[in-house]
């Protein structure tokens, strides 16, 4: 409590940055397109004017792309069952009143989320189907959004999640709303939509060249608007678009180089989400997806996918990243299914589970109807059991495979808390064993309550008030503290040594994250057996050096023993052996309730610690080593 008490006081010296301008600094920016992989960028208004599909439907769908999908209602049970899903959610839609410009906090995104998803659910409804009762209700949920004074430009997602809804809600209906509805909308793509992404004082939106999801997300929604008004705005529409072509490497280079999304599995699918549909886009409207999915690391970044998916049914929730995945099907992961045809990225159980059981679908769910609909088997090539990410937040994973008894589960990672919606958790770990998440992240938390009150949660400085919640510091994660200290924010651990094989290990220099703290320090993780996992830390002081914690995060009860601890949850046991300090007892901190009141609160929430004096250290060097082991 005393030094996040100290820590609190120094941020009150800060002065907050907002968002966008940090996100802005810390973005790539023109000047670097040479060092990227590129686009295919052909685009201009003649091209534009020769190679634009001349008939409506062009947004994922087109007339060949449809009549697949047509032909496979009729005999494909997948595709049969996710289209009575659709129909249940937009069969609600009936029921609900129409959007009204609701901003909450700074976000209309909520607004323009719903929206997206009522013109998936409607708008593939009535492709299907031609209901004129549906018909109408896209009119009248058209207008009113058109209708709202503007789309939030401030908060830029929230312009591209609508502009993309109403782009849908005039693509699929084909020129069959009213025309009065028809003009209205293009109108406000135009006007609401594109222009406000083209500023009069010339400057670059800083989302436009930057380097995380708000570079996919908004180009996606400009590309959307820009091919429904093409006809009209072909200057504009050509000129957009092309931006988007020269824009969206800066955010595909970071899947590089082995496909690790350095934001975590659930911004995975929201940034590759909309990455996905802007490929469907080009390719239904132009014939080509620009190199989309050839992308260098792009496609492998599914791998990386199905591997933060644990056993236990939770994500490895590394960054801000969800705890849980949903039960139902990975609609994303389909598309790279359909485009490799390994049947591993087809999630078919999920995809059949009752359509009444799936509640609300995914927003985007009526586009990936059609690529679902596109999906051929051409063989089931299993993700690795041993697994190394390179890249901007790298990870490691260790498991026991689809027939593994123990269901063993690790997943570690190196990185630094200035990468995007990063953390100080270098070094650290989760670990499942025997369907138990043994070891924990403790994830991410809700924005919106965080910046109600005036809480600084963006800033990624050293002393920056994001750095004191127990989610985000390193204090709240299963690594190493020194000193009591935070982590350098910029210090990068990176993965040095990769085995596979039976016993896989890898290790993570993390000597620039206790940069004036340590003089060296490497962890190493080794899957020893298959219930065990050996932590190995070789640490070299420094004269700053005074304690070195160990630290494991758990919501399991603990028992402390001679050696180490017995950790019991849900009925089973997990051993915790000090192997190389049995001397040192171990101790444990009790986080729920956690330290501020901002803090997430997670029940039975705990820290086990080793704590090593410095001055117990012969010669200036030691490694510390211990082993979970289960049944």
């Amino acid at each position: 409590m005393k030094r996040i008490t100290k820590l609190l006081l120094t941020v009150l010296c800060f002065v907050v940055v907002s968002t966008a301008q940090l996100q802005a600094t810390q973005s790539a920016n023109p000047s670097s397109d040479e060092q990227i992989p590129k686009l295919n960028n052909p685009m201009s208004v003649a091209y534009l004017k020769k190679n634009l599909r001349k008939s409506q439907p062009r947004l994922v769908l087109n007339s060949s792309i449809e009549r697949q999908l047509k032909k496979k209602l009729k005999n494909d049970p997948v595709v049969q069952n996710m289209y009575q899903a659709i129909k249940l959610n937009a069969a609600g839609i009936k029921d609900k009143p129409l959007l009204e410009r609701v901003v909450v906090g700074k976000r209309l995104l909520g607004t323009s989320r719903e929206m997206l998803w009522r013109m998936n659910m409607l708008g593939m409804v009535y492709r299907i189907e031609k209901d004129q009762t549906v018909l109408q209700r896209i009119s009248d949920e058209v207008v009113a959004v058109c209708q709202f004074s503007d789309w939030n430009p401030s908060h830029y997602l929230d312009v591209a999640e609508m502009a993309m809804a109403v782009a849908i809600a005039l693509d699929w209906t084909a020129g069959d709303l009213p025309d009065a509805t028809i003009r209205l909308a293009k109108k406000a793509l135009v006007e609401k939509g594109i222009k406000p992404s083209w500023p009069a004082n010339g400057k670059e939106l800083w989302w436009a060249y930057g380097s995380n999801n708000w570079n996919q997300v908004c180009h996606g929604g400009m590309i959307a608007a820009s091919i429904v008004v093409a006809e009209d705005e072909s200057e504009l529409a050509a000129k957009t678009i092309h931006r988007a072509l020269e824009g969206l490497p800066h955010a595909l280079v970071e899947y590089g180089p082995d496909g690790v999304y350095p934001e975590g599995a659930t911004y995975w699918t929201y940034g590759t989400s909309f990455s996905v549909v802007a490929a469907a886009m080009l390719e239904s409207a132009f014939g080509t997806d620009f190199g989309h999915f050839e992308y260098p690391a792009f496609k492998e970044s599914a791998v990386f996918k199905v591997l933060m998916n644990a056993p236990s049914g939770w994500y490895y929730n590394f960054a801000d990243c969800g705890d849980r995945r949903s039960s139902r099907g990975d609609i994303i992961l389909a598309w790279f299914g359909t485009k490799t045809g390994n049947k591993t990225f087809f999630e078919e159980e999920r995809f059949l589970q009752p359509a009444e059981d799936m509640g609300k679908l995914s927003r985007l769910a009526g586009t990936a109807l059609v690529w679902i609909a596109q999906f051929e088997e051409k063989g089931a090539e299993k993700v690795p059991d041993a697994w190394m990410g390179r890249g901007a937040n790298p990870v490691v994973i260790f498991r026991g495979g689809d027939d593994d008894p123990h269901a063993y589960y690790f997943g570690g990672k190196g990185g630094r808390g200035t990468v995007n919606h990063g953390n100080m958790d270098g070094g650290s770990f989760i670990f499942e064993l025997n369907g138990v998440r043994w070891v924990v992240d403790p994830g991410n938390q809700g924005y919106h309550a965080l910046e109600k009150t005036g809480f600084n949660l963006w800033g990624r400085c050293q002393d920056c008030e994001r750095w004191t919640l127990l989610t985000k510091n390193n204090y709240g994660h299963s690594t190493l503290t020194v000193n009591g200290q935070l982590h350098v924010v910029d210090g990068m651990a990176s993965i040095t040594d990769f085995k596979k094989g039976s016993n896989p290990e890898a290790t993570i220099d993390l000597t620039p994250t206790f940069k004036g703290q340590l003089s060296s320090a490497k962890r190493r993780f080794v899957k020893d057996s298959n219930t065990s996992l050996l932590i190995e830390d070789e640490l070299e002081l420094s004269k700053e050096t005074k304690e070195i914690t160990w630290q494991l995060l758990t919501t399991a009860d603990v028992e402390i023993t001679g050696n180490g601890a017995e950790l019991t949850q849900n009925g089973k046991r997990l051993k915790l052996e000090n192997l190389s300090h049995p001397n040192l007892q171990v101790s444990v901190v009790s986080l729920n309730p956690a330290p501020l009141k901002l803090d997430r609160q997670i029940e039975g929430l705990k820290r086990i610690e080793i704590r090593v004096p410095a001055w117990t250290i012969e010669n200036g060097k030691t490694t510390l080593r211990v082993r979970l082991s289960g049944n």
